[in-house]
């Protein structure tokens, strides 16, 4: 038995206690006799990260929500606290009991990041339980996954008992109550595992069996037990109907997002080809006006933020967005609410937008061009010319803003030293905007601030294809960027690359890695999202004694009939269409939006949203 007082000694030791201590409002206590199955929600980062994911939020509601299921958050903890959890042999604990996640019956992830895997590793290592899932009997938990990375789970498949693919509201609790019935009639891993191959949305990879060409390519992946061959990701079809929760937990110290969160909808109708939750996260579904408005006050009324934002890929591209604002308004002003309203287009920043947004409080605008020139702009898909983006800029510096944020992304597919220049001219030409502006405040001048980050091909895009500019490739262009701007009213920040190239080898690699992963955990690797944690040099020194190249992963074009990683999984896009979409990259030809006419990418097997509206 862990020694829960002594975990109040550990917490006056650590930088921030509030990570650790649990008992925040709206965090959920059960009595353990009233509970059939413990669920750990872990978080593969720090405190201030987890919490702030929505994702989570409302797996935890929901969860908890049933009467005999018991889910509790668990974060990856800081090097201190750590440090003294390994000193005093405290295994990591669920934050509501302060029990050893050992003790339940399932250690579930989300995985949002690629380098977030050695934390993922380090959580596991923490909880006593065993790495690889086939060194796992009937007497330890089963470790689950889900998020937008198990669209490609090869690289961590072999430490996963299920994956969920795509949204987890409905499929989360049918597995979960698969599980009650099997542990009343006696439970069987193996047998367990079998039968929740049979769930769409499940994925279980002790069931494939992956094969590979001489060239390092994958031959096949082969189903075991007569299971399907292609396993299909869940969506929820109805976000109106769907749980939602009337409360988040509140927590005692800051974190990075700290404000309520209303989801307006689902998927993204734009198709820019770089984009992986654009195709993932098809079809659009949209949220009524009436559910949003409700879930919102509901959110705020039980947890006391003044702040909350609307939440999606992209807030503009809700179809009833002024009502929406008008609806939440009446009662945010009067409660002194302010409404947030994060990734917003250019091109969906009308006059009437800029009236609404001046009632709210005021703060720095943010914007994605991506790319510096109309070229590559249409060759990525962002259907953005830059008429609209210098349109949108001088609206926003009438109604009175005189900061704006502008991101970019460096290394796309045909990206050439002209495209780099771009960036700076297109800063520049915004700059100039703000100063034609007759109406400017007075003894105030303009900031535009860019930021670059590195592309990274990623599965089940038209780019997935495409290989990555090399990381000498990138610093050149980030050298070139810096010297392209001309004033101190542009600010530059720009990714490393190095931690891009990683992210690369890991978003598109196959279940080879998985023994890179578990060396780099033997090594001490963990918290790699962190800067300060990462060591790129110590990575490359372990795929050299594995004999793996990881420029293999990341830098290669790879042929139109080359078998992925991840081909057996289905995330409702078609092959077909993707290299459709490439090839019209290359070719600089936009595709234009769901609303606007359907590409037949597939999507519309499930019937819902924007593919059956009328355009």
């Amino acid at each position: 038995m862990m020694n829960k007082e002594m975990l109040e000694d550990l917490f006056l030791q650590v930088q921030k206690p509030a990570r650790y201590t649990g008992g925040e409002l709206n965090s959920v206590a059960k009595d353990l006799a009233d509970v059939a199955v413990r669920f750990a929600f872990c978080f593969p980062d720090l405190y201030e990260v987890g919490m702030s994911h929505l994702g989570m939020k409302i797996l935890y509601a929901q969860f908890n929500n049933e009467p005999d299921v018991w889910c509790e958050r668990v974060f990856s903890p800081d090097t201190d606290m750590e440090a003294l959890m390994r000193k005093h042999h405290i295994p990591l604990f669920g934050l509501e009991s302060r029990d050893p996640i050992r003790e339940f019956d399932f250690i579930g992830f989300t995985v949002q990041y690629e380098l977030c895997y050695t934390a993922m590793l380090n959580m596991l290592d923490l909880a006593g339980v065993p790495l690889r899932a086939a060194d796992r009997d009937e007497s330890f938990p089963l470790v689950v996954a889900g998020g937008p990375c198990v669209c490609n789970p090869e690289p961590i498949a072999d430490f996963v008992d299920i994956f969920f693919l795509g949204e987890g509201e409905e499929v989360d609790l049918e597995v979960i109550n698969l599980y009650k019935e099997h542990k009343k009639k006696g439970y069987s891993k193996k047998a367990f595992l079998r039968a929740c191959a049979d769930i769409e949305g499940v994925y279980i990879p002790s069931l494939y069996e992956p094969s590979y060409n001489e060239d390092g390519t994958i031959k096949a992946v082969e189903p075991l037990d007569g299971v399907k061959p292609t396993v299909r990701k869940r969506i929820i079809r109805d976000l109106n109907t769907c749980y939602y929760p009337e409360y988040f937990v509140v927590p005692y110290t800051d974190i990075v997002h700290d404000r309520a969160m209303s989801e307006i909808f689902r998927g993204c109708i734009r198709g820019c080809r770089f984009c992986q939750a654009g195709f993932i996260y098809r079809p659009v579904r949209e949220k009524s006006v009436d559910t949003i408005d409700k879930q919102s006050h509901d959110l705020c009324r039980s947890t006391g933020y003044e702040e909350f934002s609307l939440s999606s890929l992209s807030t503009s591209d809700y179809t009833k967005l002024e009502e929406l604002l008008d609806r939440l308004l009446d009662w945010a002003e009067k409660e002194h609410t302010n409404i947030s309203l994060p990734s917003l287009r250019v091109d969906g920043f009308s006059d009437e937008l800029v009236n609404r947004l001046n009632v709210l409080r005021r703060a720095g605008l943010t914007f994605a061009p991506e790319a510096g020139t109309q070229r590559l702009r249409d060759a990525i898909n962002k259907n953005l010319t830059e008429e609209e983006i210098l349109d949108t800029a001088a609206k926003a510096f009438r109604g009175g803003w005189t900061a704006v944020k502008l991101y970019f992304m460096m290394g796309l597919p045909t990206e050439t030293m002209e495209d780099i220049e771009g960036m700076a001219v297109l800063g520049q030409k915004i700059v100039n905007c703000f100063y034609a502006n007759p109406d400017k405040p007075k003894g105030k001048g303009v900031m535009v601030n860019m930021s670059a980050s590195c592309f990274v091909p990623k599965p089940f895009t038209p780019f997935q294809w495409e290989p990555q500019t090399t990381m000498q490739e990138l610093e050149e262009k980030q050298k070139h960027l810096v010297e392209s701007v001309h004033t101190k009213k542009i600010s530059l920040s720009w990714h490393d690359a190095k931690t891009s190239f990683l992210e690369a080898v890991l978003a598109r690699g196959d279940r080879r890695l998985c023994r890179v992963l578990e060396l780099a955990h033997e090594r001490g690797f963990n918290l790699d999202a962190w800067s300060e944690h990462f060591n790129f040099d110590a990575w490359m020194e372990i795929f050299r004694e594995i004999g793996l190249d990881p420029a293999f992963y990341a830098n290669r074009t790879r042929p139109y009939d080359e078998v992925f990683p991840w081909d057996h999984l289905d995330y409702g896009v078609t092959k077909k269409f993707l290299i459709s979409e490439n090839k019209k990259a290359h070719e600089a030809v936009a595709t234009p939006h769901c609303r606007q006419a359907c590409s037949g990418c597939g999507a519309a097997c499930w019937k819902e949203g924007v593919c059956v509206e009328n355009r």
